[in-house]
């Protein structure tokens, strides 16, 4: 199962893929990680879904990785007595917390933290984006807004605040059920909705306590204006293009984007470019020409990964997504300017050995004939440098952790082998040809980068390099580890 190209494909399950078959296909048509949406589906059905999902990779023997996604907390609307009405621009519309049922005049708005949090002039979005309201005065319980652009207003449609801070916290009642139940149940990453603050993250990471990868969706403007604390605080990034062009102009995103996947690299941390990335694929078995130049895009900046939603989880043909996705990967991963661009794009500040050990490790490879870089990583962190170098040879990342192999999914050009704990540095010379060649790396004739680090099983201790040989005497050695 070894894949020909080194970004990684994150596949949302749902309706349309919830059974062994489907997702095993989705697996071996190039889904390297399986998001679970906890926006849908009852507890149960998520049980059987990550349950098929550990059944696949028994089967097939490599490591899957597992994303929940919380939902986080959501804005909307009350209901009308006649179902929907009609908003006119220049009218004046009432927001407020009255529960009786709207008409064209007013309608709930059960979120007394927004009122609390509006001034004049501040902007209100309706069902992602199509109405726009203005606050022209508000109260403790109250907006007077006027329609700037108006439409169709029905029950419960979302709002969005793109001016304000608001002094919501990320995870709702509901998000810390959930977010106790997929770490008990065993996921490998935890996306938060709604993350606005450093702290946001934090308290999910202490609600984890380890059990799971914290990963932070950027989908509010606020978020981008403090993402430099919000990396900090995170393990992984979601570039979350929905809401984020809902809530910024539309033209906004493409260099949001491409900002953010430049820090999280420097950073080297996972990050996801997401949303509508193959959207019409949902109806039809072929995507248009600007998703595809959307995918390369996301290709070409460098991303970790990018993510199937709706097209896998709920559309008619998610094993064409996952398989268009994958082979737009492979031909831009073959064009010559990727290399240029990849080459390019490296800036990140390098001061430690690991920085050294693993900036060698890619300069060697790229400059001999070496057929990969094989590198031992208890926690992940140093096969998170080695991917960050973006090398031109693949990254066999070999750990005696399971979650550790699983985790590492999600990042750039890795292949994770779980692997025995080795107590000295010639057994992980061993571990790593066995891994380089049983795994169709290299061969008899080939050489291969190991790094590791000693001793063994200390988390940050990188500090060694080898060039070895793929011989047959290493295959055979006798290897206590």
């Amino acid at each position: 199962m070894r894949r020909l190209r080194k970004i990684k494909i994150v596949a949302t399950l749902g309706p349309a893929s919830s059974d062994y078959e489907t997702i095993r296909k989705l697996f071996e048509a190039g889904a390297d990680v399986f998001r679970l949406n906890m926006s849908h589906g009852s507890h149960d059905e998520i049980i059987e879904r990550h349950a098929i999902i550990r059944q696949v990779e028994t089967d097939l023997g490599r490591p899957i990785g597992i994303l929940a996604d919380l939902q986080g907390p959501k804005l909307r609307v009350g209901v009308f007595a006649n179902g929907e009405e009609e908003l006119t621009e220049g009218q004046e519309f009432r927001l407020d917390l009255d529960d009786a049922e709207g008409d064209a005049t007013r309608v709930q708005l059960p979120h007394k933290e927004i009122f609390d949090a509006l001034e004049p002039g501040a902007t209100l979005l309706v069902n992602d984006g199509k109405i726009r309201l203005r606050v022209k005065e508000h109260g403790t319980d109250f907006a007077i807004c006027e329609v700037v652009v108006g439409g169709t207003i029905s029950n419960r449609k979302g709002v969005n605040v793109p001016d304000v801070e608001l002094p919501l916290a990320a995870l709702s009642e509901k998000d810390r059920k959930d977010l106790e139940f997929v770490s008990e149940l065993g996921v490998d990453w935890l996306a938060l909705s709604f993350v606005q603050r450093p702290s946001d993250v934090e308290e999910a990471r202490k609600l984890c306590n380890g059990r799971a990868a914290v990963l932070s969706k950027i989908e509010k403007p606020s978020a981008v204006k403090n993402f430099d604390a919000i990396l900090e605080a995170s393990d992984g990034i979601m570039v979350a293009r929905g809401d984020l062009g809902v809530e910024l102009p539309v033209q906004n995103v493409p260099p949001i984007q491409k900002s953010l996947v430049r820090k999280c690299r420097a950073a080297a941390k996972p990050v996801i470019v997401a949303t509508q990335m193959l959207e019409s694929m949902i109806e039809s078995p072929v995507p248009t020409r600007a998703e595809v130049s959307d995918v390369a895009n996301a290709i070409y900046e460098g991303a970790d990964a990018v993510m199937l939603s709706a097209e896998s989880a709920a559309g008619d043909y998610p094993v064409e997504a996952v398989t268009t996705m994958n082979n737009v990967a492979v031909e831009v991963e073959s064009d010559p300017t990727y290399r240029v661009i990849i080459n390019a794009s490296r800036g990140a500040e390098k001061t430690t050995v690991a920085d050294g050990i693993v900036t060698a490790a890619r300069e060697i490879a790229e400059t001999a004939d070496i057929e990969a870089i094989c590198c031992y990583t208890q926690s992940g962190k140093t096969a998170l440098l080695v991917s960050r170098e973006r090398p031109a040879v693949p990254i066999i990342v070999l750990a005696s952790l399971e979650k550790t192999a699983r985790r590492m999914c999600l990042s750039w050009g890795t292949h994770c082998v779980l692997t025995g704990n080795p107590s000295r540095f010639k057994d992980a010379v061993i571990h790593a040809v066995r891994a380089a060649r049983g795994e169709g790396f290299a061969d008899a004739k080939d050489q291969i980068v190991v790094t590791a680090g000693v001793p063994f099983g200390q988390t940050g201790t990188t500090n060694i390099l080898r060039v070895a040989p793929c011989e047959e005497r290493l295959i055979s050695a006798t290897d206590p580890g």
